[in-house]
């Protein structure tokens, strides 16, 4: 087991706060001499049958927190499904059924296992606790909490403002969700930042129970491929683990699946991406950041090692070589006219030094801008497309291969780069 403060280092990547940090530290400093992992605590209601990427950001830190030494608990929430988490909603939110919810549990762990070690996680159904309860006993777990705290809560306060309906189930579903830390003794539970009322709940019914209150690591929620709205599959800005690697969609021709999507990330968020879902060390996610700020940074490069360490955790290495020889097959004759210019550079250290492969100096030097500034001026306004990929940064150079730079819809120059 790692020393207490490089597991904290580990712990705390890409989250966004620790509640309460000194807390954690003394867990992590007793949990070491006394060579006793921690139980770590993350819940998912099986509201839908198939896990996203935004989804893997919890389970990326519990693998993280497997690969420490610590004791992982997986918890499907088959019974607070049925309840249906209200967090974030401005409407009463319909429970599910039970069949429903254990249809969408079976996939679950299906998937899960693509990430976590399946011989070190322990999964828990919370109704193994909840439906064995007896009517006093729920009365007893509602007793614990009050109206007032309950209103604490921003969206709950909201819909009471608004006049908006608030069944009494909806307040049972923190409750239930607190009383799983209970049930489990959890020593640290994670969530995202949506989850931080539920969760600290967990920690205050810890306490009424006479337990030690459970540390919280909050995660961020991953934007989706719209670079704005959190990753869900009702808004289709999402990337399913169980989608294809690369795949063409019949109707419209346009490559979809893992690695095209992932290829069309917005730059901005690439930094994002490779904290919460890849496994490179903290040391190369630095140098990427040192990358990034001193211009040195190269976001179609940096994206296609993304798309294919993902999918390659999903289908493996061949599907991953395969999916990026498709996409850059496709991508090669996708609307391209029979004679489209093709021009070779050769950069050797002496041409290094003179930027032939700087992506602006090329575009002047094929006729695709009149000058440097002008090339500058298209990319940043998002109309210059290298491998169908969209560049917003004219730092960028191109580097060793074959690559279509496309500039509005009609103009396209092939560039091999030796």
């Amino acid at each position: 087991m790692l020393k207490p403060d490089k597991q904290l280092e580990i712990i705390k990547r890409g989250a966004v706060e620790v509640i309460v940090e000194s807390e954690l530290i003394r867990k992590l400093e007793k949990s070491y001499s006394e060579k006793r992992p921690l139980r770590i605590k993350a819940g998912f209601d099986p509201t839908a049958p198939d896990i996203h990427l935004g989804h893997t950001v919890l389970l990326e830190k519990m693998r993280q927190f497997q690969e420490i030494g610590h004791e992982i608990i997986f918890l499907i929430g088959d019974f607070t499904g049925m309840i249906g988490d209200p967090s974030g909603k401005s409407e009463m939110r319909k429970p599910l059924t039970r069949e429903a919810v254990l249809e969408n549990a079976k996939t679950y762990r299906e998937q899960i296992y693509k990430i976590l070690d399946a011989k070190r996680t322990r999964v828990v159904f919370n109704s193994e606790w909840m439906s064995p309860m007896r009517a006093e006993d729920m009365i007893l777990l509602a007793s614990k909490y009050t109206v007032a705290r309950m209103f604490e809560r921003e969206d709950f306060k909201q819909r009471w403002i608004n006049q908006s309906p608030i069944a009494i189930h909806e307040f049972m579903y923190p409750l239930v969700q607190g009383y799983d830390s209970v049930a489990l003794r959890a020593d640290v539970e994670l969530g995202g930042t949506d989850q931080k009322f539920n969760l600290i709940v967990g920690r205050e019914l810890q306490k009424e129970y006479g337990q030690q209150p459970q540390s919280l690591i909050l995660m961020p929620l991953l934007e989706g491929l719209d670079g704005v709205k959190k990753m869900s599959k009702s808004l289709g800005n999402y990337i399913g683990i169980t989608e294809p690697a690369f795949e063409i969609e019949s109707t419209t021709g346009e490559a979809t699946g893992i690695f095209p999507k992932i290829m069309r990330i917005p730059t901005a968020l690439i930094i994002r991406y490779y904290e919460l879902l890849s496994h490179i060390s903290l040391e190369e996610l630095e140098f990427l950041k040192k990358q990034m700020l001193d211009g040195s940074f190269n976001d179609l490069n940096v994206k296609e090692t993304l798309a294919l360490e993902i999918v390659e955790r999903y289908w493996g290495k061949d599907a991953a070589i395969r999916a990026r020889e498709e996409f850059n097959r496709l991508i090669q004759k996708k609307d391209l006219p029979d004679d489209i210019p093709v021009r070779n550079i050769n950069i050797g250290m002496d041409a290094i030094s003179e930027k032939n492969n700087w992506l602006p100096q090329v575009m002047k030097e094929t006729g695709l801008a009149k000058s440097t500034s002008e090339a500058i001026r298209l990319i940043k306004q998002g109309g210059v497309k290298v491998n169908d990929v969209t560049v917003t940064d004219p730092d960028t150079s191109l580097q060793l291969g074959e690559h279509i730079i496309r500039v509005g819809k009609r103009r396209f120059y092939k560039i091999i780069v030796e």
